[in-house]
């Protein structure tokens, strides 16, 4: 992918679609004060060039009828590697299991897992998690709430008005 470099009207439209996916061009193009077909040229570019990399929705768990969110925290009995890619890709399968990263230290990855209740996720973690090769330990914390859940990067650093 090219690289675009960043100046201050790319860093604003990133910034207002990263907070308004479904604002409109004519709106953002106001919003960051240039014209409406030079601000979709750019947005096309930061597309292209990787710094968008998709568009969503964000959803309410609870009213979809997933109340729990759990975290688990799996330990791998090897670290090599295609042990590790193949950890990564057993997980890309679960629909359950929303996000995986993997951690330096010492624990190698966190799961964000959500689940309709507790009996689907203890057959998920039974039935799933613990059994798959490889994994040597497995921690879980359920999330009693979220007080903050912010999507991307922060943009603090630019004013959000015109310049």
């Amino acid at each position: 992918m090219a690289r675009v470099k960043l100046d201050r009207v790319d860093r604003k439209i990133l910034a207002y679609l990263q907070n308004e996916g479904r604002i409109t061009n004519v709106d953002l193009a106001d919003k960051v004060g240039i014209t409406p077909p030079p601000c979709l040229r750019r947005v096309k570019a930061l597309e292209n060039a990787g710094y968008i990399c998709g568009y969503h929705a964000d959803l309410n768990n609870e009213e979809l009828g997933y109340g729990i969110t759990v975290f688990a925290m799996v330990g791998l009995e090897s670290q090599a590697e295609i042990d590790l890619t193949a950890f990564e890709d057993l997980v890309a399968g679960w629909p359950m299991v929303r996000e995986c990263h993997m951690l330096n230290g010492e624990i190698d990855f966190v799961l964000k897992i959500v689940a309709k209740d507790l009996a689907e996720f203890q057959s998920f973690l039974t039935g799933k998690l613990t059994a798959a090769p490889q994994v040597a330990s497995v921690k879980t914390s359920l999330s009693i709430r979220s007080s903050k859940n912010e999507p991307g990067i922060p943009f603090d650093d630019i004013p959000m008005n015109r310049d």
